[in-house]
């Protein structure tokens, strides 16, 4: 049950604390899970710019994966601020019960069931946003996951499978049924994966019809947009994905136009450089030499991309095979200006 709230005075309702399944997130901006970006460092950098919540990367559940290095990566909640969320999928509820359980043996405090990814990958298997096409397996998978912890559960999800066919009020309502303690929903179904626009007028309606958290993601990308469409849904939280990719400060961003009405300056180049080189040195500690230095390529082209200069920047730093090579030529690029 949500816990009753009063509300903090002179708080924009945004940086306000909410309740899922009686744990305390401490404001309303949540980082979308996504996979191959949001991983322990990540989490922790947005987290540090003001961000309440952060769900971590998904989970195939099938215990045969669980071993798989890259499967521990994404079950490593070191460091983390408090609670602890971790996303899993799977189409079998057995299986999703035994990883739920397993996230919770592992330091969970809230388990997500992902069925919103629209990778191939994923729904060739009938997990993520496949399920939607099946709303039997969907109260299946949903009462069992509840069932097996004691820990809240969580749901992401879209609109719908295809177009025409949304059946988020349905798959909503058979959520809240099944005792789960919040609903994030992307304004779009997997037809669309990330083409077009992010519609809000379903979330609305979901918003009105449950009386568990509604958590609205898609397209927000500036403290702008960020409260339009939080007045637009009345959802309790916006959830944040793309658009902070190399710029995790759009959490701070904001609080602050949430707090003052006005926008803050983009960060200066020295201010950048240090949260580059800040992030590097999280990510290289945590994969160590190897995978440290091609997972942090992705992260240094989206922070240098508006950068002069960057295209030919980043061709030479592609070719940087060690983290040290890698870190120097990031240092050397960004006290140029």
């Amino acid at each position: 049950m949500q816990n009753p709230q009063k509300p903090l005075e002179n708080q924009h309702p945004l940086l306000q604390p909410l309740y899922i399944g009686g744990l305390e997130i401490k404001n309303r901006l949540f980082v979308a899970p996504m996979a191959g970006v949001t991983d322990n460092p990540f989490r922790r950098l947005c987290k540090s710019f003001g961000a309440g919540h952060a769900v971590s990367e998904m989970i195939i559940a099938d215990t045969a994966l669980y071993a798989r290095k890259k499967s521990l990566y994404r079950a490593n909640f070191d460091g983390e601020i408090a609670p602890i969320s971790a996303q899993i999928a799977g189409a079998e509820p057995d299986k999703l019960a035994e990883a739920a359980r397993f996230q919770v043996a592992n330091g969970a405090q809230i388990v997500d069931i992902n069925m919103g990814c629209p990778a191939k990958k994923v729904c060739k298997k009938l997990a993520g946003s496949a399920l939607l096409q099946d709303v039997d397996l969907v109260k299946r998978l949903l009462n069992t996951a509840v069932q097996s912890v004691d820990v809240p559960v969580t749901l992401k999800t879209r609109l719908g499978f295809a177009n025409g066919q949304e059946n988020i009020l349905e798959v909503a309502k058979i959520a809240e049924d099944a005792g789960i303690a919040a609903i994030a929903i992307h304004g779009r179904t997997r037809e669309d994966f990330y083409t077009g626009q992010a519609r809000y007028e379903l979330i609305k309606k979901v918003k009105d019809s449950l009386t568990i958290p509604v958590i609205v993601n898609g397209d927000i990308d500036s403290p702008q947009k960020a409260l339009d469409v939080w007045q637009q849904t009345g959802a309790d939280a916006v959830m944040i994905g793309r658009a902070a990719q190399g710029r995790p400060w759009l959490f701070r961003d904001i609080a602050h136009f949430a707090e003052t009405g006005e926008e803050l300056s983009p960060p200066s180049v020295a201010e950048l450089r240090q949260i580059v080189l800040t992030h590097l040195e999280e990510l290289y500690r945590f994969y160590g030499e190897y995978s440290g230095c091609r997972i942090a390529r992705k992260h240094i082209a989206w922070y240098t991309g508006g950068l002069p200069n960057s295209n030919a920047f980043r061709e030479a730093m592609y070719a940087c095979e060690t983290t040290a090579e890698q870190y120097r030529a990031v240092d050397k690029f960004l006290s140029i200006f």
